[in-house]
């Protein structure tokens, strides 16, 4: 299945003070992530893991077109008065890449990065991501264009395009002292290649309940054009692309690479 903006067959009063993110749980070292990764792949099933294929370039340069990924779909699942001594369930942070079910249309699926949590205060001046009253760091950003864009880099602002109607509810809504202000039980979440990402800005916020899981490995990566990967099923021509540059097309220093969030705070 495929990751992104195509459809699930082929793969979001301000507060005086800035709201507290929940406690961050202690980092798990690598050894702890691989070990959940194996016993994820020996052992997991769809309803524990399910794997996606990267079709478009909004996750630039974190993920990249025919990036395959399997997705943890234990990681935000709400944990029993058992099972959360047992398994590795997390908060959703800021920063963390997420895989969700559009609002818009839930058949389809996307990864985006979480950028705000319930209560947040989120905006943009000129590219630059202030959260909360401050200016962030994102040295995972892409910025394809140089050029200064009203309402895609000074966030809110006058659309000049369409919205879809829950980001235009945003707007309407969720707008104070010119910050988008985050509702209970939503996520506000945009892609990495910045200036070329169909995210939050257009469609909204982000469901809790639409949250799926994240990205936990790049099994594969092939370099692929979107076309043959949006595809529900093998085309004659991809099949023939695979089966004569399988060795050089993949990209074999992506293979097996732990995918890992950015502490946005």
């Amino acid at each position: 299945m495929a990751v992104e903006e195509i459809n699930a067959a082929a793969v979001q009063e301000q507060p005086a003070t800035a709201p507290e993110a929940p406690p961050a749980p202690a980092h798990r070292g690598l050894i702890a992530e691989w070990t959940v990764t194996i016993i994820l792949l020996l052992f997991g099933t769809t309803s524990l893991v399910q794997a996606f294929v990267i079709p478009t370039g909004s996750m630039e340069d974190t993920l990249l077109i025919g990036d395959h990924l399997l997705v943890d779909k234990l990681a935000y699942a709400p944990s029993g008065p058992v099972s959360k001594y047992a398994l590795p369930y997390t908060p959703i942070k800021r920063g963390d890449i997420i895989v969700f079910r559009y609002p818009v249309d839930i058949k389809q699926t996307f990864v985006k990065r979480c950028i705000g949590l319930p209560g947040d205060r989120i905006r943009l001046i000129d590219k630059q991501l202030i959260l909360n009253g401050k200016a962030v760091a994102e040295p995972y950003v892409y910025h394809k264009t140089n050029y200064i864009e009203s309402y895609r880099d000074n966030f809110p602002n006058e659309p000049y395009v369409h919205l879809e109607s829950p980001a235009q509810d945003m707007l309407l809504n969720h707008v104070k002292n010119g910050e988008v202000i985050v509702p209970p039980n939503s996520y506000f979440a945009m892609g990495d290649n910045r200036d070329s990402s169909l995210d939050s800005r257009y469609w909204g916020f982000v469901p809790r309940a639409n949250i799926i899981g994240k990205p936990l490995i790049i099994y594969w990566s092939y370099d692929a054009s979107t076309a043959a990967l949006i595809s529900p099923t093998l085309s004659i021509r991809h099949l023939a692309d695979l089966f004569e540059h399988f060795p050089t097309k993949t990209r074999w220093n992506r293979t097996l690479r732990l995918v890992h969030g950015y502490p946005l705070n």
